[in-house]
């Protein structure tokens, strides 16, 4: 008797994360962005080509998974920051899960700390913490973009956001501002 033994074949990092992606769609709530808000993020950093991103606010993860899936393409390295120990658990979690630890460097730190020590340069910058510090982020952080960098900020036109964070940075002559809709979402974009 003959037995035929074939072995599977690992299923690539791409089909890795669009399988968790896709089984977790539905299940983004909270504190998380949209679908189609990490699409975008995900579009910026490959089509720019940016390796260094600074994520200020993790989450439960996935945002970062769309990071580090576009840093998977582009050779680079997403750091999160998170000051929840249960949202940074989970998150580890999800990035392990999604096979994407390799391009992420997750702290369990507070922000308002982390961005005044960075030492950078940062290519790509996605704030989505505390709306109310969204000013100061962008204040201690800008210095540390690259030229040509993003710096990216979530949900500025949802009433959260002091508005004098808007005002600021396009008031910034060495930023070009956008703000962009995407529906259901929102987000805005600096580049």
């Amino acid at each position: 008797m003959l037995i035929g033994v074939f072995a599977q074949q690992s299923p690539t990092l791409d089909e890795r994360v669009q399988k968790f992606l896709s089984s977790h769609r539905d299940e983004w709530h909270d504190l998380n962005v949209p679908y189609a808000d990490g699409k975008v993020l995900f579009d910026l950093i490959v089509e720019h080509k940016y390796t260094t991103a600074l994520e200020i606010g993790t989450s439960t993860g996935h945002s970062t998974i769309w990071l580090a899936w576009a840093m998977s393409k582009t050779g680079g390295k997403v750091t999160t920051l998170e000051v929840d120990e249960k949202r940074h658990v989970q998150a580890l979690k999800n990035i392990e899960e999604a096979g994407l630890s390799d391009f992420v460097e997750a702290h369990l730190r507070n922000a308002h700390d982390y961005v005044k020590e960075a030492k950078g340069p940062f290519d790509f910058v996605f704030s989505d913490a505390d709306k109310n510090w969204y000013k100061q982020y962008f204040i201690d952080l800008a210095p540390k973009l690259k030229a040509g960098g993003c710096y990216t900020a979530h949900n500025v036109t949802d009433g959260n956001v002091d508005k004098d964070y808007v005002r600021y940075v396009e008031s910034r002559n060495d930023f070009t501002s956008t703000i962009e809709s995407h529906q259901p979402c929102r987000n805005y974009d600096q580049l």
